[in-house]
């Protein structure tokens, strides 16, 4: 019983612990935010204090605008991710099972990887104007590669002696890819999901910076206008939390589906 009350009492003290340690730097931030704001070395036209951040937030909300511009840049997350998700799993599947297809794809596939997203925003632009297929269409490109990469890996390292199991077995083709072949990929395929959430995240907010009705890019874009640094505090604050909650949202799921694994064949 001690033994139990012993252990019992370290989980608890490890999970105060991780709870200290994880609030630690938010709360270092704010209190430096805090000391630059009030310290007079600096104008609070340009560094503006939380509580007027807090205020212009507020505002926003209560008027419904930062509702508008949240479901705006949400709409077009899923969208593009969507498409782009869908491409990277099917062309990361072609060059895994295909020899003479990844040969054939890998210097430009490996040539515009490289290029970064925001750099094809001026030139989308150019070509389809300013409405949304320009915005779903770059964020798409910001997923496709990182899922592309993710499945092309979590395939090809899927063990021989699986395949030969599911080829013994006489499994079809959709039971080898739902028992064999998923579980032997997902660890890659969820983390080339958080990547390529991640960076259509970033790039969708930049998209909106150059040209959007509404969205929290165009939130931030307006408020540098009006000179509203209260709101562009808002903007860059509300898109970094979201970016967070869906990378940590991401990982909680990873950790529960890869809980198990199949085991390595000897």
């Amino acid at each position: 019983m001690t033994v139990r009350a012993a252990r019992g009492g370290t989980r608890v003290t490890d999970f105060i612990k991780d709870r200290l340690l994880f609030i630690a730097g938010p709360a270092l931030l704010l209190g430096l935010w805090f000391a630059a704001a009030y310290s007079g070395r600096f104008s609070q036209l340009i560094v503006v204090p939380p509580i007027d951040v807090w205020a212009a937030f507020r505002e926003l909300q209560e008027s419904g605008e930062l509702g508008v511009h949240l479901a705006q840049s949400f709409h077009r997350l899923l969208n593009g991710f969507a498409a782009g998700a869908a491409l990277g799993l099917l062309w990361g599947a072609l060059m895994a099972v295909s020899k003479n297809f990844a040969v054939a794809v890998a210097p430009v596939f490996n040539a515009v990887r490289q290029i970064p997203s925001v750099a094809f925003i001026p030139m989308l632009i150019l070509i389809l104007g300013i409405g949304e297929t320009f915005k779903i269409l770059i964020v798409a490109k910001a997923a496709f590669f990182p899922i592309a990469l993710a499945s092309f890996d979590g395939i090809r390292a899927v063990s021989k002696a699986h395949l030969e199991v599911g080829k013994l077995y006489r499994l079809s083709l959709l039971a080898k890819i739902r028992y064999v072949i998923l579980p032997g990929a997902l660890t890659d395929l969820l983390t080339g999901v958080r990547l390529g959430l991640g960076r259509s995240w970033g790039v969708l907010v930049a998209a909106e910076l150059f040209a959007a009705d509404f969205g929290v890019g165009q939130m931030m874009e307006a408020g540098r206008q009006l000179f509203r640094l209260d709101v562009v505090f808002v903007g860059v604050v509300i898109a970094g939390v979201i970016g967070f909650t869906l990378d940590r949202g991401l990982q909680l799921i990873e950790r529960r589906l890869t809980r198990w694994s199949l085991p390595e064949a000897t």
